[in-house]
């Protein structure tokens, strides 16, 4: 277990928990934005890893400065254990308003479930000790309620699944046309199709972006591979664009 800081300044710090997935786990990053003293944690994860977690993170931060959880859609490896988080810290959750109630089939218990913030559609600014998080829509890369995180100061953008990478070894993307077979067919069987694409592309330009950091895979550093992978992305088919031929009845 080990920390990667991707930026870090006197008040200021981004913290990537490496992978704690085991067996049968797909991957997932854990990040932690600290501001000021104050933290966010970002898809904390399931229950098979969130004491790994939990112990990581109060290395960062004592856990009563842990001021919000981000849940950026539904998936299990992002709120399997929200519970966990909303019993042992006082943090605030944030999620899409598309998915509270079916969280709740995770355990969250009662007494702390008005702990759970929802996030509008079109998004919103939040702040975290002073500096101010933009919670951007990703809708529908890959859940119909879905979210990302733009931080200001270390220009990061925490992009959810939109860029993850499967089977990778390494932490930093260094040669964009090689990684492409890393992230092709993820792209093109769990994004819905090119448009979602093209409007979170169209977006997401207008921001000054120095990293993308999915939460699956390795890290885009640096403007080059940023505007490569938007680049990629945004004229790419997947999903319905690419099904014609699946919906049939099957045969014997």
């Amino acid at each position: 277990m080990s920390q990667i800081t991707l930026f870090e300044n006197n008040e200021h710090k981004n913290i990537l928990l490496e992978d704690y997935a085991e067996g049968e786990m797909i991957p997932a990053n854990q990040h932690v934005i600290v501001h000021n003293g104050k933290a966010m944690l970002l898809d904390p994860g399931g229950h098979k890893i969130h004491s790994k977690v939990f112990a990581e993170l109060s290395t960062i931060v004592a856990p009563p400065n842990l001021k919000y959880l981000f849940f950026s859609h539904q998936d299990p490896d992002i709120v399997a254990a929200a519970n966990f988080w909303f019993m042992m810290t006082s943090a605030e959750g944030l999620m899409s308003q598309l998915w509270t109630r079916f969280v709740a089939h995770f355990g969250i218990d009662r007494v702390v479930f008005n702990r759970i913030r929802t996030i509008p559609d079109e998004g919103m600014v939040l702040d975290l000790e002073g500096v101010k998080l933009l919670i951007i829509p990703g809708h529908f890369l890959h859940s119909a309620g879905n979210f990302q995180v733009y931080d200001p100061i270390s220009k990061i953008l925490y992009s959810g699944d939109l860029g993850a990478s499967i089977g990778t070894e390494y932490r930093i993307v260094e040669d964009f046309d090689a990684h492409i077979p890393r992230i092709e067919w993820f792209h093109h069987r769990y994004m819905p199709t090119v448009k979602a694409f093209q409007l979170w592309a169209a977006m997401i330009r207008e921001l000054d972006i120095e990293t993308i950091a999915p939460q699956h895979g390795a890290i885009y550093q640096g403007k080059e591979n940023v505007n490569k992978f938007i680049d990629w992305v945004e004229n790419l088919p997947s999903g319905l664009d690419r099904m014609d031929n699946l919906f049939r009845i099957p045969k014997e």
